[in-house]
């Protein structure tokens, strides 16, 4: 039998360790802080595709990865007996002028190819959809049918409350065991540490802020409206998020720049102009230079493997990256597509 610590209890490490388990691994899941201490443990969980057009094997693993959600995050339901707040109720993306419709309208041919008639990308009326209503400028919105949703608290207390059901819960520490194989599924501090024995650059923390709002929607689609996310979740909430700061003097404190977010998303959404905001959050979201998740052997160190850089993507591409994480160390090969692989980001 296999013996795998997994360091971290993120998304990519709690995943991970459920690919492993489930394939008869002994596994050891090991967080310094506590389950979803760094960016897993956010609020916005928008489980959106890239635009269907210049595909690339980023695009196509994440559209695999989206298509996978539904049958992984059942299965953990069913396992733990916790919900993971999963629902792929698609988005909805205002359109600004006749150019944006333009382009919209050719990515929609594109996704009849790219997406294999699994999911729809159309222009319709922004009174077409049901659900939160959205300002339009002409009238017409983006609404796709692949987008979903995901609780990151709950999907991470799933996972935990499925792995218990495997023998597995997560330890306290920072240290792993002698002799077993290792997965460093640690995000930004794992970036740093492992750049930081490479002696180059492997990526950088990039901080986030977001806010949960009172508003039950729970059966709309998302909507995505320059830049900012605005999910409805199934407890009667919705998430706003998020900043992307390269720079910044405190990882998990909120300022103006998320007053800004809050202004812009009454704007946009006028069925919550006068939310209640229930939580501000911040937190750093590991980026690799490639901007890909990063996954492969941790170069000069024997037995050990890195899974991060996750970024904005991390709970998409989660079902898959986990499955290719127990590949490699269970098979000893998978099918890491280029950009992925960890040798990638040391060109």
């Amino acid at each position: 039998m296999a013996q795998i610590a997994v360091m971290g209890a993120g998304i990519f490490g709690l995943a991970s360790a459920w690919a492993l388990a489930r394939r008869g691994a002994r596994v050891r899941v090991i967080e310094a802080v506590r389950v979803g201490a760094g960016s897993s443990g956010g609020v916005v969980g928008a489980l959106a595709p890239h635009v269907p057009e210049q595909w690339n094997a980023k695009k196509a693993f994440q559209f695999d990865s989206l298509m996978m959600a539904e049958d992984f995050w059942r299965a953990v339901a069913q396992a733990g007996g916790h919900d993971p707040g999963y629902a792929r109720l698609g988005r909805v993306q205002p359109l600004a002028d006749d150019a944006a419709v333009a382009r919209a309208r050719e990515r929609a041919e594109s996704a009849r190819t790219l997406w294999q008639g699994r999911a729809a990308w159309s222009v319709v009326s922004a009174q077409a959809v049901t659900g939160l209503r959205v300002a339009s400028p002409t009238g017409l919105v983006v609404h796709d049918t692949l987008s979903a949703r995901m609780s990151p608290r709950g999907a991470s207390a799933a996972l935990v409350s499925a792995l218990a059901t495997r023998g597995v819960s997560v330890e306290q520490g920072t240290v792993p065991p002698p002799g077993w194989t290792v997965l460093w599924a640690t995000g930004a501090q794992g970036l740093a540490d492992l750049g930081a024995d490479l002696q180059r650059s492997m990526g950088n923390g990039v901080k986030g802020q977001a806010a949960l709002l009172a508003g039950d929607w729970r059966h709309s689609p998302q909507v995505f409206v320059d830049g900012l996310h605005i999910v409805p979740h199934g407890d009667g909430t919705v998430a706003i998020g998020s900043t992307s700061e390269r720079s910044y003097d405190a990882p998990d404190t909120t300022d103006a720049q998320l007053d800004l977010l809050l202004d812009r998303v009454r704007v946009a959404c006028p069925d919550l102009a006068g939310a209640k905001v229930l939580e501000r959050w911040a937190g750093v979201r590991p980026r690799s230079p490639s901007r890909a998740p990063m996954l492969g052997a941790w170069p000069g160190r024997d037995g050990h493997f890195v899974l991060n850089g996750g970024f904005k993507i991390g709970f998409g591409m989660a079902p898959k990256l986990a499955e290719l994480a127990a590949d490699l160390l269970l098979e000893g090969e998978a099918a890491i597509p280029d950009g992925f692989r960890v040798t990638d980001n040391l060109r």
